[in-house]
C-alpha cells in the first residue's frame, strides 16, 4: 500500500491484528462542493436569475447554467448541497411542485443594506464609504497551472502542500485607497491552517479597528461584515449551553423576578424576552461614539465589497512573484504589493460593486413582485422532508 492507502500493522497481545491509518484525521477537501466566495455568488445569482424571470429554478437548470459559467464538474446532488449552505431550500407549493426559496431573513438583510447604501448615494453623502475585510496567503502560494516538463525535473518546483500561512487585515476606501499605517498581517501559528479564522479572534481584531479609526482623516461609513470577532455584543447574555445558577444569577442582576422551581427552558424566556430586537454591537458603539457609521454587510455577499477584488489582485501578483517557498520571503512579496495597489484600483473596484449593488438593489423591488404569487402558493413551513428528495426537473 502506498499513498493516501498506506497502513500501519500493529500486533495486539492477544495477537488480534489491528490496523490503523497514519493520516486517521487527514481530511480532503471535497472542491465540488466547497466553493470559494466568488464562486458562490455566481450560484446564489444563477438562482436569481430564475426568479426575475419568472422560472421554477430546478437542480437540473442551475447545473447547466453552472457548467457554462463556471465549467463546474460536479452533479445535481453536490448542487444541492451548496444550495443548501446558501441557506436555500425547496419549498413545495399547493400544485405539487417544489420552489427553490433563499432563507428570508438573508433576504431580509440583503435589501436593508442595499437601500442603505443606495441612501448615502442618493442623499449625496460625501463621507467616504470604508470597507475592510482579512484575508490569507499561503507559504507555497502560486498561479494555479505552471510550466514543468512530464518528467517533472525542470521548471518551478512546487513544495507539497500548502505550507505555512500568513493573516492579512486592512481597509481602505474608493476615495483614497488604503488607510495608512493600518496593515496588519501576521503568521499563522497553528499546525491547521484550512481556516484562516481560527487564527483571528476578538481581541487581536479589537485592537487592530481601534487603530484603524483613528487614523481615518474625516467622519467615515465604514462597511464590515458580521464574522464573530467582529460582532461583540455590548451586553453578554447568557449562551444555550449556560448553567441553571449562571442564567438565575444574570437574572437578579438584571432585577428580572423568577420563581426557585423554574425549568432551565422557563428561564431561558425570560432571558429572550429581555434580549432587543437589535443586537448592539461593541465596535458600533465605539465608532459611533469616535464619529463614523457602521453598516453592515449581508451574510454571503462578498460581491459588495471592493476589497474581495483588491486581496484577488494582490494574490494575484504574489502567486506571480513567489519562488522561494519561503514563509519570510512571501511575507515581502505581501506587504510590497499591498503597498502597490494605488487609489486607482480601489476605485476602479469600488466603482464596480456600487454598479452591483444598485443593480441589485433595482430588482429586488421587481423580484418582490415576481415572487409574491408563488410565495401565496407554498405550503406555511412546509420544504423537502429529505436532502435527497428531488425538485421537479421536467
Amino acid at each position: 500500500m502506498t499513498g493516501n492507502q498506506e497502513e500501519t500493522l500493529c500486533v495486539g497481545s492477544s495477537n488480534d491484528l489491528i490496523f490503523q491509518s497514519p493520516r486517521k484525521r487527514y481530511s480532503r477537501e471535497k472542491s465540488v462542493t466547497e466553493l470559494d466566495d466568488f464562486d458562490n455568488e455566481v450560484v446564489r445569482r444563477v438562482v436569481h436569475s430564475f426568479y426575475d424571470k419568472g422560472e421554477f429554478p430546478t437542480t437540473a437548470k442551475i447545473l447547466v447554467e453552472l457548467r457554462e459559467k463556471l465549467n463546474y464538474r460536479g452533479s445535481k446532488s453536490s448542487v444541492k448541497i451548496i444550495l443548501k449552505q446558501l441557506n436555500f431550500k425547496y419549498k413545495k407549493c399547493n400544485d405539487g411542485r417544489k420552489f427553490l426559496m433563499e432563507r428570508s431573513d438573508i433576504v431580509a438583510v440583503r435589501v436593508k443594506f442595499l437601500r442603505k447604501m443606495n441612501e448615502f448615494r442618493r442623499n449625496g453623502d460625501t463621507r467616504p464609504v470604508v470597507y475592510l475585510d482579512e484575508t490569507w496567503v499561503n507559504q507555497n502560494h502560486i498561479r494555479g497551472r505552471i510550466w514543468q516538463n512530464e518528467e517533472n525535473t525542470e521548471g518551478l518546483k512546487v513544495p507539497a502542500g500548502k505550507g505555512s500561512r500568513l493573516i492579512i487585515c486592512h481597509a481602505g476606501s474608493p476615495s483614497f485607497g488604503f488607510i495608512k499605517e493600518s496593515k496588519l498581517i501576521f503568521r499563522c501559528n497553528s499546525g491547521n491552517n484550512k481556516d484562516y479564522h481560527s487564527q483571528m479572534n476578538a481581541t487581536i481584531f479589537e485592537n487592530w479597528f481601534s487603530q484603524m479609526l483613528l487614523n481615518l482623516e474625516q467622519p467615515s461609513i465604514i462597511v464590515m461584515d458580521n464574522a464573530s470577532y467582529h460582532s461583540s455584543l455590548i451586553e453578554n447574555y447568557p449562551k444555550s449551553n449556560s448553567r441553571k445558577a449562571d442564567v438565575q444569577q444574570w437574572l437578579r442582576d438584571k432585577n428580572i423576578d423568577f420563581s426557585a422551581v423554574e425549568t432551565l427552558d422557563e428561564l431561558r424566556e425570560k432571558v429572550k424576552l429581555s434580549m432587543p430586537r437589535e443586537k448592539k454591537y461593541k465596535l458600533d458603539e465605539l465608532t459611533y461614539q469616535i464619529g463614523h457609521e457602521v453598516v453592515r454587510l449581508p451574510p454571503y455577499h462578498c460581491q459588495y465589497n471592493p476589497i474581495e477584488l483588491i486581496w484577488a489582485q494582490v494574490k494575484g501578483r504574489v502567486a506571480e512573484k513567489n519562488s522561494t517557498f519561503k514563509i519570510a520571503d512571501v511575507e515581502t512579496i505581501v506587504h510590497e504589493e499591498i503597498d502597490a495597489v494605488t487609489p486607482e484600483d480601489w476605485a476602479k473596484c469600488g466603482e464596480h460593486c456600487v454598479k452591483i449593488q444598485e443593480e441589485d438593489f433595482a430588482k429586488a423591488g421587481l423580484r418582490d413582485e415576481i415572487l409574491e404569487p408563488i410565495i401565496l402558493t407554498i405550503y406555511p413551513d412546509e420544504s423537502s422532508s429529505s436532502e435527497d428528495e428531488d425538485d421537479n426537473d421536467d
